[in-house]
This record gives C-alpha cells, structure tokens and sequence, in this order.
C-alpha cells in the first residue's frame, strides 16, 4: 500500500443560521395614527412660531387700541336716521353725522371715488347749497373740535386729515350736533 496522507474529513457545509422569524408590525388603528399625524403637526406648529418669533423680534409694534378695530355695524343703512334736531345746524350736523356713518368717511379730499365723505364734504353735501348754514355747521364743529383736543386744532379739514381712521371725526360730528342743539342753532 502506498503511503499516502490521509485525506482530511469533508465536513458538509454549515447551513447559515437562521434568524428567527419575526412577525411584521401590527398595523397602527385609526386613533393611533391620528395621535401621531397630531403630535408631528404640533411639533411642526411650535417649530413655526419659534420660527416667526424669532424672524419678526426685530420689528417694532405699536400698542393696538381696541376702539380703532372694533368698529359699528357693517349694515347701519338698515337702521332708520335719528330723529332729526328742531334746530337747523344741529339737524345738519345730525343729518351729516349719519351720512358719515352710512355712506363712509375718507380723509384728504371731501369726497373719494367711492363715495365716501369727509367731514366737510359731508356737511356741504347735507347742506344743499345754503352757504350761511355750512359755514355755521362748521364753525359749530370746530368749536367742539376745540373743546375736546384744545385749541392748537387749527381747521376742520386739518383735524379730519390727521386721523386714519374715521371713528373720531365721525364722533366729533356727533358732539358738534348736541353742541348746536344746546346752543339752540
């Protein structure tokens, strides 16, 4: 027999290992997943206003008075006019008030392209050609101006032109018609 090195043992190949069988994730309900789309969005939320707060710190802000954004009725044409004063500037100056609050109030001109009147052009309006009664009416007007915001208020036109809103003129208006009523003009 010849001499010859034993051959080594073939060892069938290990099978690879097998890990074990996992079962796929159970399928979230419908609250579950609207738990988690509702914290995802608040997180988003939160990230948005620390986002904006941080954007916007530079810019300066003035307080807000709350008389300049709650305003009247968007319908006051539907409620009837006031009864009207016995004298004839208060009745005027009443008669323009409501025009200001039906019909609308601008500022810079007497009346703009939509129609809306300032405190003048509302009284000239009211007025109807009787020159003698404007010019009452707005000197009524500038003395309750006056009595109000002192006497540094020069004009009419002046004091509506200052305001960016119409909330004060047309309430100056108001007092002017009980001023000419007291007065008995």
């Amino acid at each position: 027999m010849p001499d010859t090195a034993p051959s080594p043992a073939i060892h069938p190949p290990t099978p690879p290992t097998r890990q074990a069988a996992t079962a796929p994730p159970a399928a979230l309900t419908l609250e579950e997943r609207l738990t988690l789309v509702n914290m995802e969005m608040t997180a988003r939320l939160n990230e948005a206003a620390v986002a904006h707060a941080v954007n916007t710190a530079h810019i300066p802000v003035e307080p807000l008075d709350l008389a300049d954004v709650v305003t009247v009725p968007l319908t006051p044409t539907l409620q009837p006019p006031p009864a009207s004063y016995p004298t004839p500037v208060a009745a005027l100056l009443q008669r323009a008030h409501h025009r200001l609050l039906t019909g609308g109030w601008c500022k810079d001109v007497l009346v703009d392209e939509d129609g809306a009147l300032c405190m003048l052009g509302a009284i000239r309006i009211e007025a109807r050609g009787d020159s003698g009664l404007e010019s009452d009416a707005a000197t009524v007007l500038l003395d309750a101006i006056r009595r109000t915001f002192g006497d540094d208020v020069v004009s009419v036109p002046s004091f509506n032109d200052a305001h960016g809103t119409g909330r004060v003129p047309i309430r100056m208006v108001d007092q002017a018609a009980h001023l000419a009523d007291a007065r008995g003009l």
